[in-house]
């Protein structure tokens, strides 16, 4: 956990890189990660972000036979993380390298070689034998190791590709925002021009860090006055936060009783949302005692138990692991579809946002200086937007039907650049 950081080491970023640097090399990967501009920062000050990334240049600045990552894109937006990645397979050339990652698109880029591990949480994990990372991502979705004879999943996860809804198609109008401008004391600004939220209908919102995504969600909830524009929200709201704090003494059960209230007694509930996210074990687990990921889920079951018409989850699949990840998709939509709600949902995995979307708002500009909200596009087009913005080209996996990102420069990603399509719908 690169937050508890600041709790083991006192200085400044500068300090704590040059304790580090074996190589010789400050300057160059200073340069190269963008930390010129926090490198006279006192650590306790950075995000989580910040601390990841120069918790990774430390380790590239060590020498080394081994190199062990964990998490390496925790905290990170989808630029960073492909950026990391590219770097960790350029650093595999000299050295070897142990990577732990829930990011399966970020696993897929850098990986060639994967174990799985499975099991019982808190009670035993075992691995797998070797494999090409693949088919081990592959074996991971639909749940069957073939050469161990073993079911890790009761149900495969294959993805779906979305085509488009006609307009009469859409449903109901439940949240309408126009001509949206948010500016800080800071100098930020965000601009969104405009977009619907339809009843039963999931709008992924993608884009780097620090670009007004959480502003623009926490608007549409209610938390922050836009200077100018119209909002319009025709229905009730349940709302998740990007960082999540539970401040109460108790255990899950009383916190999520004291949300819920009658709810929490459903059927529903119980069925849809508490079981399929694991949380009857903890359940009299105290909340000041739970990890990063329990908190995530019980955070997630508040917002979804909640009787609403519209969900905001600000990334959801932040601390989970890859399964939780798959198991959360499935029953955000799930639960809209029964509730017969709409969505708006954050996330960096483009597994997830993959998964869960049926169309895509787009943000771009230049990160703590101002950010602009394009779309809702639908999912393809929204996509290659996206994409096209970050220069990165995925196709899709026969097998599984799930993304995976083209080596830069390869065959395919060539081609595909060539003719505009940087996110494949069908499968190559």
């Amino acid at each position: 956990y690169v937050d508890l950081i600041p709790k083991y080491y006192k200085g400044t970023v500068k300090e704590l890189l040059m304790k580090a640097d074996e190589t010789g090399k400050l300057d160059e990967i200073v340069e190269e990660f963008g930390l010129k501009n926090i490198l006279n920062r006192d650590i306790k000050t950075l995000s989580g972000g910040e601390l990841q990334i120069m918790a990774i240049a430390a380790t590239f600045l060590k020498e080394a036979d081994f190199y062990f990552f964990d998490e390496p894109s925790s905290y990170l937006d989808i630029v960073k993380r492909l950026f990391i990645a590219k770097r960790i397979r350029e650093l595999a050339k000299k050295a070897n390298v142990f990577v732990v990652e829930h990011d399966l698109a970020v696993l897929d880029f850098l990986a060639d070689i994967v174990y799985i591990l499975y099991g019982e949480p808190g009670a035993y994990g075992i691995v797998s034998n070797p494999r090409h990372v693949r088919n081990a991502i592959n074996a991971f979705l639909l749940g069957y190791l073939d050469s161990e004879n073993v079911r890790i999943r009761k149900d495969e996860i294959r993805f779906e590709i979305h085509p488009p809804k006609p307009p009469e198609d859409k449903g109901e109008s439940l949240l309408e925002f126009r001509d949206i401008r948010v500016s800080f004391n800071t100098g930020f600004t965000l601009k969104a021009s405009g977009g619907i939220l339809y009843k039963g209908e999931v709008i992924g919102v993608v884009g780097p860090n620090a670009i007004g995504k959480t502003t623009l969600i926490r608007v549409l909830a209610g938390e922050i006055k836009p200077d100018e524009g119209f909002v319009s929200v025709k229905a009730t709201v349940s709302y998740k936060p990007q960082y999540v704090k539970i401040e109460i003494d108790g255990t899950v059960e009383d916190y999520l009783r004291t949300i819920l209230g009658m709810h929490y007694d459903t059927g529903f509930f119980q069925n849809e949302i508490l079981h399929p996210l694991g949380l009857k074990r903890i359940l009299h687990k105290e909340v000041a005692n739970l990890s990063g990921g329990e908190t995530q889920l019980v955070a997630i079951a508040a917002c979804l138990g909640k009787p609403a018409d519209i969900y905001l989850l600000d990334e959801p699949s932040a601390y989970l692991d890859a399964s939780q990840r798959m198991e959360v998709s499935k029953i955000i939509k799930r639960i809209i579809e029964k509730q017969k709600a709409a969505g708006m949902i954050v996330d960096h995995d483009i597994y997830f946002i993959d998964m869960i979307s049926d169309s895509l708002l787009v943000f771009s500009g230049e990160p703590g200086v101002h950010g602009e909200a394009q779309g809702p596009y639908d999912l393809h087009r929204g996509m290659n937007e996206f994409l096209r913005n970050i220069d990165i080209t995925f196709r899709r996996d026969p097998e599984t039907g799930r993304p995976r990102v083209n080596k830069p420069g390869s065959r395919l990603d060539r081609e595909q650049k060539a003719i505009g399509e940087y996110y494949y719908t069908s499968f190559l």
